[in-house]
């Protein structure tokens, strides 16, 4: 526990290279004598003013006489490294991009934003993954006569579930609310786990949630719906609804998102455009590996915005898993010349969300870069955030 009066802590353990980054953040009252206590799973910083105590995860120990490096950062503190132990943690994350099809034999779908039941006890026979947005390029590679799925469009049946980079496809049989008005799009050419449908211009295919008005995804087709993972829970039917803040849902599912493309294709750069085409964020993973520690004085800057209020209330003094990623700003025509460049770099994969998450996400990016130390807030032209997942 700690007083009102607590210093500020920032601990970064890396897995990988078993090291970690200590920040102790510099008292209010300048001078300040400091004790630092540190042990193998507990971290002790007292002053006169008070004290902060964090306790480590059990998968995470530091080794106190590693210490090295003691450094003044003006703004900061003081850094220190140090070598860690720290083990995988042994609760795995449930992916929702692998999810088999006896996990979802009875699915219901809910808004994650209110809990309205969008399709409800749906058996799922198979869950498929879509192939990625340049198989295409490849058939040629692997066929000797003319492409067979040419102008084929991969439509879900009645009880499929097609899993894509940041959304899943699912049949819009009968027993499903249907989103109003429902335009049947233009159909011009394969899908893929990004791009499928090429629709007709100022077509009006939106899915609303018939409760909080907000975007679920899109009717892709008079019998397909394609609904956005950071939109729509799905999960067995025999559980119920979970409440979990909207912010954190968001940087804990796209944090995920991150992570699997990384490891399943490669891809470390990525541009987060909105449903409209507009590019919102360029981001680039950095590492997937870290825990991140912190126990933070409440910040004026992220108080305006109630968005991330239960995000720091989830972070105070607990340890998260994190993925560190860079990150620019493209809303107002910003960083114009770096999405020219992005945009036609075949390494750099394409996310769409709906164009009010993609704004959610970058505030709760800029929130998370305030909530740093000053000196670790920038790299290069870019900044840091970590997303917690």
């Amino acid at each position: 526990m700690a007083s009102p009066a607590e210093t500020r802590v920032f601990l970064e353990v890396r897995r990988r290279l078993q090291s970690a980054l200590l920040v102790l953040g510099e008292p209010k009252e300048g001078g300040m004598p400091m004790d630092v206590s540190i042990t193998p799973s507990s971290l002790l910083v007292k002053t006169p003013g008070g004290c902060t105590e964090i306790c480590l995860p059990a998968e995470v120990r530091l080794v106190p006489s590693s210490g090295r490096g003691l450094q003044y950062v003006a703004g900061d503190g003081l850094h220190l490294r140090l070598q860690a132990r720290a083990e995988h943690s042994s609760t795995e994350l449930t992916s929702m991009f692998n999810q088999s099809s006896e996990a979802l034999d009875c699915c219901t779908f809910y808004c994650q934003s209110c809990g309205e039941v969008i399709i409800r006890d749906r058996k799922l026979l198979r869950v498929l993954p879509l192939p990625t947005e340049n198989w295409g390029a490849l058939v040629g590679e692997w066929c000797c006569h003319p492409d067979p799925f040419a102008k084929k469009p991969l439509h879900p049946r009645e009880n499929d579930c097609f899993i894509g980079d940041s959304f899943f496809l699912v049949n819009s049989r009968s027993d499903t609310w249907q989103p109003s008005p429902q335009v049947a799009p233009e159909e011009t050419h394969c899908p893929s786990s990004e791009n499928h449908f090429k629709l007709k211009p100022k077509a009006n295919t939106k899915v609303i949630c018939k409760r909080c008005k907000v975007m679920l995804g899109e009717a892709m087709s008079s019998e397909t719906i394609k609904f956005y993972m950071t939109e729509v829970i799905m999960q067995p039917s025999e559980r119920n609804f979970p409440i979990i803040p909207r912010a954190q849902f968001v940087q804990s599912t796209f944090a995920q998102c991150l992570v699997e493309l990384s490891s399943a294709r490669s891809t470390f750069r990525f541009s987060v455009q909105g449903h409209d085409g507009k590019p919102y964020i360029l981001l680039w993973l950095l590492n997937s590996d870290s825990v991140v520690i912190e126990s933070l004085a409440s910040s004026r800057s992220v108080k305006k915005f109630p968005l991330l209020e239960d995000i720091l209330k989830a972070d105070s003094s607990s340890a998260q898993n994190a993925v560190k990623v860079l990150y620019q700003p493209c809303i107002k025509n910003r960083n114009e010349k770096l999405v020219s460049s992005w945009e036609s770099d075949i390494s750099v994969h394409s996310l769409t969300l709906p164009s009010a998450t993609c704004l959610e996400l970058l505030l709760i990016l800029s929130g998370n870069n305030a909530t740093l130390p000053p000196s670790l807030r920038c790299m290069n032209s870019f900044q840091v955030a970590f997303l917690k997942m």
